[in-house]
Protein backbone atom coordinates (compact mmCIF):
# COMPACT_ATOMS: atom_id res chain seq x y z
CA UNK A 1 0.00 0.00 0.00
CA UNK A 2 1.83 3.36 -1.11
CA UNK A 3 0.83 6.61 -3.14
CA UNK A 4 2.95 6.95 -6.14
CA UNK A 5 2.25 10.91 -7.40
CA UNK A 6 4.50 11.55 -10.79
CA UNK A 7 4.08 15.42 -12.24
CA UNK A 8 5.90 17.24 -14.66
CA UNK A 9 5.05 20.82 -14.56
CA UNK A 10 7.03 23.24 -17.00
CA UNK A 11 7.39 27.26 -15.82
CA UNK A 12 9.29 29.89 -17.66
CA UNK A 13 12.54 29.69 -15.66
CA UNK A 14 12.41 26.20 -14.38
CA UNK A 15 10.70 22.50 -14.75
CA UNK A 16 9.07 21.32 -11.44
CA UNK A 17 9.68 17.58 -11.85
CA UNK A 18 8.37 15.27 -9.43
CA UNK A 19 8.47 11.48 -8.87
CA UNK A 20 7.83 10.00 -5.73
CA UNK A 21 6.80 7.23 -3.69
CA UNK A 22 4.63 7.96 -0.47
CA UNK A 23 3.90 5.76 2.40
CA UNK A 24 0.39 4.65 2.68
CA UNK A 25 0.29 6.11 6.75
CA UNK A 26 1.99 8.44 9.29
CA UNK A 27 3.42 11.70 8.14
CA UNK A 28 5.45 12.40 5.40
CA UNK A 29 7.39 15.89 5.53
CA UNK A 30 8.03 17.93 2.46
CA UNK A 31 10.43 20.69 3.73
CA UNK A 32 12.15 22.82 1.15
CA UNK A 33 12.36 27.12 1.00
CA UNK A 34 9.35 29.01 -0.48
CA UNK A 35 9.06 28.82 -3.60
CA UNK A 36 10.79 25.30 -4.63
CA UNK A 37 7.23 23.62 -5.38
CA UNK A 38 6.01 22.36 -1.95
CA UNK A 39 2.58 23.39 -2.08
CA UNK A 40 2.54 22.79 -6.06
CA UNK A 41 2.87 18.93 -5.08
CA UNK A 42 -0.35 19.72 -2.93
CA UNK A 43 -2.24 20.93 -5.37
CA UNK A 44 -1.39 18.14 -8.09
CA UNK A 45 -2.30 15.56 -5.61
CA UNK A 46 -5.46 17.43 -4.50
CA UNK A 47 -5.98 17.95 -8.81
CA UNK A 48 -6.38 21.52 -8.00
CA UNK A 49 -3.16 22.58 -10.43
CA UNK A 50 -4.31 21.47 -14.20
CA UNK A 51 -1.21 18.97 -15.26
CA UNK A 52 -1.93 16.70 -17.86
CA UNK A 53 1.81 15.36 -17.60
CA UNK A 54 1.59 13.00 -14.87
CA UNK A 55 -0.03 9.86 -12.71
CA UNK A 56 -1.30 9.92 -9.49
CA UNK A 57 -2.01 6.15 -7.90
CA UNK A 58 -3.27 5.96 -4.35
CA UNK A 59 -3.35 2.32 -2.85
CA UNK A 60 -3.65 0.80 -5.98
CA UNK A 61 -6.68 3.30 -7.13
CA UNK A 62 -5.59 5.60 -10.03
CA UNK A 63 -6.75 9.34 -9.43
CA UNK A 64 -4.98 10.40 -12.82
CA UNK A 65 -2.77 8.87 -15.61
CA UNK A 66 -2.16 10.75 -19.11
CA UNK A 67 -5.86 12.27 -20.05
CA UNK A 68 -7.81 10.52 -17.08
CA UNK A 69 -8.29 13.02 -14.11
CA UNK A 70 -10.44 12.64 -11.11
CA UNK A 71 -12.22 15.71 -10.49
CA UNK A 72 -11.41 17.22 -7.07
CA UNK A 73 -14.53 16.26 -5.18
CA UNK A 74 -14.53 12.73 -6.01
CA UNK A 75 -11.08 12.60 -4.25
CA UNK A 76 -11.39 10.90 -0.92
CA UNK A 77 -8.83 13.65 0.75
CA UNK A 78 -8.70 16.76 3.30
CA UNK A 79 -6.71 19.78 2.53
CA UNK A 80 -5.67 21.89 5.47
CA UNK A 81 -4.60 25.67 4.51
CA UNK A 82 -2.22 27.92 5.93
CA UNK A 83 -4.99 30.13 6.92
CA UNK A 84 -8.20 28.10 8.64
CA UNK A 85 -11.35 28.17 5.63
CA UNK A 86 -14.93 27.59 8.13
CA UNK A 87 -17.92 29.29 7.29
CA UNK A 88 -18.07 32.26 10.03
CA UNK A 89 -21.87 32.11 10.37
CA UNK A 90 -21.80 28.68 11.41
CA UNK A 91 -20.85 26.80 14.80
CA UNK A 92 -17.85 24.89 15.39
CA UNK A 93 -20.11 21.89 15.45
CA UNK A 94 -21.69 23.01 12.21
CA UNK A 95 -19.07 23.25 10.23
CA UNK A 96 -17.94 19.49 11.41
CA UNK A 97 -21.16 18.29 10.82
CA UNK A 98 -20.73 20.07 7.15
CA UNK A 99 -17.97 17.93 6.25
CA UNK A 100 -19.42 14.62 7.84
CA UNK A 101 -22.36 14.98 5.53
CA UNK A 102 -20.85 15.23 2.41
CA UNK A 103 -19.51 11.48 2.62
CA UNK A 104 -21.66 7.95 2.51
CA UNK A 105 -22.89 6.85 5.50
CA UNK A 106 -20.95 3.81 4.34
CA UNK A 107 -17.77 5.66 3.47
CA UNK A 108 -17.47 7.36 7.49
CA UNK A 109 -14.48 5.61 8.75
CA UNK A 110 -14.08 8.90 10.96
CA UNK A 111 -16.64 9.91 13.36
CA UNK A 112 -17.10 13.35 14.81
CA UNK A 113 -16.46 12.43 18.19
CA UNK A 114 -13.42 10.44 17.39
CA UNK A 115 -12.20 13.97 15.86
CA UNK A 116 -13.06 15.85 18.23
CA UNK A 117 -11.42 14.05 21.19
CA UNK A 118 -8.15 13.79 18.87
CA UNK A 119 -8.09 17.25 18.35
CA UNK A 120 -9.32 18.38 21.94
CA UNK A 121 -12.08 21.05 20.41
CA UNK A 122 -15.18 19.66 22.64
CA UNK A 123 -15.32 22.80 24.66
CA UNK A 124 -15.55 25.03 21.30
CA UNK A 125 -18.33 23.02 19.68
CA UNK A 126 -20.69 26.19 20.33
CA UNK A 127 -18.56 29.28 19.24
CA UNK A 128 -18.30 30.65 15.52
CA UNK A 129 -14.77 31.08 14.14
CA UNK A 130 -14.40 34.83 15.20
CA UNK A 131 -14.20 33.57 18.97
CA UNK A 132 -11.95 31.10 18.65
CA UNK A 133 -7.89 32.37 18.85
CA UNK A 134 -5.89 31.48 15.79
CA UNK A 135 -4.69 27.89 17.43
CA UNK A 136 -8.08 26.67 18.20
CA UNK A 137 -9.38 28.02 14.14
CA UNK A 138 -6.71 25.54 13.16
CA UNK A 139 -7.26 22.76 15.54
CA UNK A 140 -11.17 23.18 13.76
CA UNK A 141 -10.34 23.52 10.17
CA UNK A 142 -8.21 19.92 11.48
CA UNK A 143 -10.96 18.46 12.71
CA UNK A 144 -13.13 19.71 9.60
CA UNK A 145 -10.79 17.99 7.10
CA UNK A 146 -10.82 14.58 9.35
CA UNK A 147 -14.55 14.74 9.21
CA UNK A 148 -14.75 13.70 5.78
CA UNK A 149 -13.09 10.23 6.72
CA UNK A 150 -10.26 10.97 4.13
CA UNK A 151 -8.12 8.45 2.73
CA UNK A 152 -5.48 11.24 1.97
CA UNK A 153 -4.49 14.40 4.61
CA UNK A 154 -2.46 17.15 2.85
CA UNK A 155 -1.10 19.70 5.56
CA UNK A 156 0.28 22.96 3.62
CA UNK A 157 1.80 25.03 6.15
CA UNK A 158 -0.44 25.08 8.62
CA UNK A 159 1.08 26.80 11.77
CA UNK A 160 2.59 29.39 8.84
CA UNK A 161 0.05 32.13 10.08
CA UNK A 162 0.28 31.14 14.13
CA UNK A 163 2.92 32.98 16.59
CA UNK A 164 5.15 30.60 18.15
CA UNK A 165 3.26 30.54 21.69
CA UNK A 166 0.16 28.79 18.97
CA UNK A 167 2.57 27.11 16.89
CA UNK A 168 3.25 25.53 20.26
CA UNK A 169 -0.39 24.52 21.74
CA UNK A 170 -1.01 23.42 17.93
CA UNK A 171 1.77 20.78 17.67
CA UNK A 172 1.26 18.11 20.21
CA UNK A 173 -1.73 17.46 18.00
CA UNK A 174 -0.47 17.34 15.23
CA UNK A 175 1.75 14.83 17.07
CA UNK A 176 -1.36 12.96 18.08
CA UNK A 177 -2.28 12.88 14.26
CA UNK A 178 0.81 11.13 14.17
CA UNK A 179 0.97 8.45 16.32
CA UNK A 180 -3.33 7.60 16.57
CA UNK A 181 -4.01 7.99 12.85
CA UNK A 182 -3.44 5.60 9.48
CA UNK A 183 -4.19 8.21 7.23
CA UNK A 184 -1.13 9.35 4.89
CA UNK A 185 -0.48 13.14 6.03
CA UNK A 186 2.16 14.74 3.62
CA UNK A 187 3.07 17.88 5.76
CA UNK A 188 4.72 20.56 3.71
CA UNK A 189 6.79 23.21 5.84
CA UNK A 190 9.57 25.69 5.35
CA UNK A 191 10.29 25.22 9.10
CA UNK A 192 12.74 23.30 10.43
CA UNK A 193 11.30 23.58 13.55
CA UNK A 194 7.78 22.27 12.58
CA UNK A 195 9.38 19.01 10.69
CA UNK A 196 11.61 18.30 13.27
CA UNK A 197 8.51 17.52 16.05
CA UNK A 198 6.36 15.65 12.97
CA UNK A 199 9.02 13.36 11.13
CA UNK A 200 12.33 14.76 11.09
CA UNK A 201 15.54 13.23 12.62
CA UNK A 202 18.21 16.12 12.46
CA UNK A 203 17.67 20.16 12.44
CA UNK A 204 19.41 22.49 10.23
CA UNK A 205 20.86 25.60 10.04
CA UNK A 206 21.74 27.75 13.91
CA UNK A 207 19.96 24.89 15.88
CA UNK A 208 21.27 21.65 14.82
CA UNK A 209 20.16 18.95 17.04
CA UNK A 210 18.91 15.50 16.89
CA UNK A 211 15.26 14.07 17.44
CA UNK A 212 14.92 10.61 18.51
CA UNK A 213 12.24 7.91 20.24
CA UNK A 214 12.48 7.18 23.63
CA UNK A 215 10.00 5.42 26.48
CA UNK A 216 8.65 7.08 29.36
CA UNK A 217 9.72 5.41 32.19
CA UNK A 218 8.75 7.30 34.99
CA UNK A 219 7.03 10.84 36.07
CA UNK A 220 7.84 13.13 38.82
CA UNK A 221 4.71 15.12 39.90
CA UNK A 222 6.45 17.10 42.75
CA UNK A 223 9.16 18.65 40.51
CA UNK A 224 7.05 18.02 36.87
CA UNK A 225 9.69 15.65 35.02
CA UNK A 226 9.56 12.31 33.70
CA UNK A 227 12.20 9.84 32.48
CA UNK A 228 12.74 8.86 29.21
CA UNK A 229 14.84 5.84 28.15
CA UNK A 230 16.31 5.63 24.54
CA UNK A 231 19.12 3.06 23.33
CA UNK A 232 22.43 5.70 24.59
CA UNK A 233 20.65 5.72 28.36
CA UNK A 234 17.99 7.58 30.12
CA UNK A 235 17.52 11.08 31.08
CA UNK A 236 14.93 13.26 32.93
CA UNK A 237 13.27 16.19 31.23
CA UNK A 238 10.02 18.38 31.74
CA UNK A 239 7.08 15.99 31.52
CA UNK A 240 4.99 16.49 28.83
CA UNK A 241 1.68 15.00 29.78
CA UNK A 242 2.27 11.13 27.89
CA UNK A 243 1.94 8.13 30.30
CA UNK A 244 4.13 5.45 31.27
CA UNK A 245 5.16 3.32 28.68
CA UNK A 246 4.40 5.73 25.99
CA UNK A 247 6.59 6.08 23.09
CA UNK A 248 7.50 9.89 22.75
CA UNK A 249 10.12 11.77 20.48
CA UNK A 250 12.64 14.02 22.01
CA UNK A 251 14.91 16.80 20.55
CA UNK A 252 17.92 17.80 21.90
CA UNK A 253 19.51 21.30 20.66
CA UNK A 254 23.57 20.80 20.14
CA UNK A 255 23.57 23.97 21.76
CA UNK A 256 22.46 22.51 24.92
CA UNK A 257 25.30 19.79 25.05
CA UNK A 258 28.61 20.16 27.29
CA UNK A 259 31.67 18.00 26.64
CA UNK A 260 34.02 16.55 29.41
CA UNK A 261 36.82 14.21 29.06
CA UNK A 262 35.72 13.41 32.42
CA UNK A 263 32.71 13.22 34.50
CA UNK A 264 32.17 16.23 36.34
CA UNK A 265 29.44 15.45 39.06
CA UNK A 266 30.04 19.34 40.88
CA UNK A 267 27.82 21.33 37.75
CA UNK A 268 24.10 22.14 37.84
CA UNK A 269 23.59 19.72 34.64
CA UNK A 270 20.96 17.16 35.82
CA UNK A 271 21.51 14.36 32.38
CA UNK A 272 25.27 13.14 32.47
CA UNK A 273 25.41 10.06 29.69
CA UNK A 274 28.82 8.78 28.36
CA UNK A 275 29.66 9.00 25.32
CA UNK A 276 32.31 8.06 22.58
CA UNK A 277 33.70 10.45 19.95
CA UNK A 278 33.73 8.47 16.73
CA UNK A 279 35.02 11.48 14.74
CA UNK A 280 37.20 15.15 15.37
CA UNK A 281 38.30 17.47 12.58
CA UNK A 282 42.21 17.96 12.99
CA UNK A 283 42.16 21.32 13.53
CA UNK A 284 38.65 21.43 15.43
CA UNK A 285 39.77 23.91 18.70
CA UNK A 286 38.71 21.50 22.06
CA UNK A 287 37.00 23.62 24.69
CA UNK A 288 34.31 23.67 26.69
CA UNK A 289 31.28 24.99 25.86
CA UNK A 290 28.92 26.00 29.22
CA UNK A 291 25.19 26.12 28.50
CA UNK A 292 22.59 27.38 30.72
CA UNK A 293 20.02 24.96 30.20
CA UNK A 294 19.72 22.77 34.14
CA UNK A 295 18.19 20.52 31.40
CA UNK A 296 20.56 19.89 29.13
CA UNK A 297 22.65 16.94 28.48
CA UNK A 298 26.52 16.97 29.55
CA UNK A 299 28.46 13.77 27.40
CA UNK A 300 31.59 12.74 29.37
CA UNK A 301 33.88 12.07 26.14
CA UNK A 302 35.95 9.39 25.77
CA UNK A 303 38.55 9.99 22.95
Amino acid sequence: MSIHARFRLPYPAFTLDIDLDLPAGGVTAVFGRSGSGKTTLLRCIAGLEQTLDGSLIVNDETWQDGSYRRPVHQRALGYVFQEARLFPHLSVAANLDFGRRRIAKSERRVSLAQVVELLGIAHLLERRPERLSGGERQRVAIAHALATSPRLLLMDEPLAALNQARKQEILPYLERLHDELAIPLPYVSHSPDEVARVDLPLRFGEDVGVVFSGQVLERNAEWHLARIGFAGGKIWVRDGGAGVGRTVRLRILARDVSIARHRHDDVSIMNLLPATSSRMPPKTIRRWRFCNSRWAVRACWRA
